[in-house]
């Protein structure tokens, strides 16, 4: 959608950012558990834990306080208003029911609101007073009540994610006031700059109280949303109904939608580097391998604005190269990652998104626009760019 590629880029990522504690606020009433308030539950297998959080009926509501940490970004990889709460971390609140919820972040940038029903979210942040609003995936219903899945399902799952993942057992925590399960898994390999995620969840209702992203060898997380104090019973509509201040820009995500004809009417993908170098508009840079990783996939995606797709590595440690012709200096009409920090490419200058989990770097060379985009460390993209000559 063109909007999202105009968007400033600290309003951009502080939107991605919004939307990702929506949808996991969104799940944090769907679940449930067995255990005793106030201390640690006692120790079980991490497959009878899950299987008791999703066996257990629900709490009427919640509400309580959170706090949000965000230090993906290292200092200076960002220009621009950075004050958003979405993007420096804060404290807030939280209340949610069965029919929606909502959280709200406090800084001294202003108040960052998140609510959200069962078919759509919105995300204010008052450092722009602009609210963005977007549909929810909707899930099937049955009608009846939900069946969770068996012991065993839930054994063959794990057994499964074990193959890629390494999954801790279900140990015994105390957060927010409340005993808890947490669980930590890593990448097995080609983690790239991932080191873990966490997840624990409440022993007596099962609800989320934290998750966290680690980088690879910290110790504290990047990115994390924790209860601090969390309180069970009903949840009062007018406590979720916050709608954004009259004088608020609406920006509606949902909109538009990304154009396309039906499946019937589009033409069979076009992948290997040959077919692809010959029905590309334009010249086609994809080596066979990419600072040392294999070249795995090539396709040319898009309707009328064509790009080619190319994948090196695998997992977590691979690498993404998109290329396109570039637009004409009126069209470009400029971009997000046009306000980010420069580095340069043997001659040309690109702009460079570092990040604690990865790095993206986009540049114009020869008619051609190039985005890459790995979990490496910003020499290691760099180094790449400046491979795809």
């Amino acid at each position: 959608m063109k909007l999202l590629r105009t968007l400033p880029t600290s309003r951009l990522i502080a939107l991605v950012v919004g939307v990702a504690i929506v949808l996991v606020g969104g799940g944090a009433i769907a679940v449930a558990a067995r255990g005793g308030a106030g201390s640690k539950p006692s120790p079980e297998p991490l497959a009878n834990a899950i299987h008791d959080a999703l066996a257990a009926p629900a709490p009427a509501g919640l509400s309580g306080h959170v706090t949000f940490t965000n230090k993906l970004f290292p200092s200076g990889a960002l220009t621009g208003n950075v004050g958003s709460a979405l993007m420096s971390g804060a404290g807030g609140r939280f209340w949610a029911n069965d029919t929606g919820g909502r959280i709200e972040l406090q800084s001294d940038a202003g108040d960052v609101q998140l609510t959200w029903n069962k078919t759509k979210a919105t995300v204010y942040d008052a450092s722009s007073n602009t609210a963005y609003t977007f549909d929810l995936p909707q899930r099937q219903d049955s009608g009846g009540p939900a069946t969770p899945p068996s012991l065993d399902r839930i054994a063959a799952f794990l057994a499964e994610l074990g193959k890629h993942w390494n999954v801790s057992g279900a140990t015994p925590d105390s957060i927010g006031g409340q005993p808890a399960y947490d669980v930590r898994i890593s990448p097995s390999h080609d983690g790239g700059l991932l080191g873990s995620a966490e997840l624990a969840w409440d022993a007596v209702h099962g609800v989320p109280l934290k998750l966290a992203v680690y980088a690879q060898g910290a110790s504290s997380p990047v990115l994390a949303l924790e209860v601090q104090d969390i309180s069970f019973g009903p949840v009062s509509a007018s406590d979720i109904d916050v709608a954004p201040p009259s004088g608020a820009t609406i920006v509606d995500l949902s909109q538009g939608g990304v154009s396309g004809g039906t499946p019937s009417g589009r033409s069979a993908p076009v992948t290997g580097l040959a077919a692809v170098q010959a029905a590309a508009p334009f010249a086609v840079v994809a080596p066979d391998s990419l600072v040392g990783l294999p070249r795995r996939v090539i396709s040319l995606v898009g309707g009328d604005s064509k790009a080619v797709v190319a994948v090196y590595g695998q997992g977590l440690g691979a690498v993404l190269v998109i290329e396109r012709k570039q637009q004409s200096a009126q069209n470009s009409g400029g971009g997000a990652m046009d306000a980010l920090p420069t580095v340069a490419l043997d001659g040309v200058t690109a702009h460079e998104l570092a990040t604690h989990l990865g790095t993206i770097v986009t540049w114009d060379r020869g008619g051609v626009s190039y985005v890459l985009a790995g979990s490496v460390p910003p020499a290691a993209a760099e180094a790449a760019a400046r491979a795809l000559e």
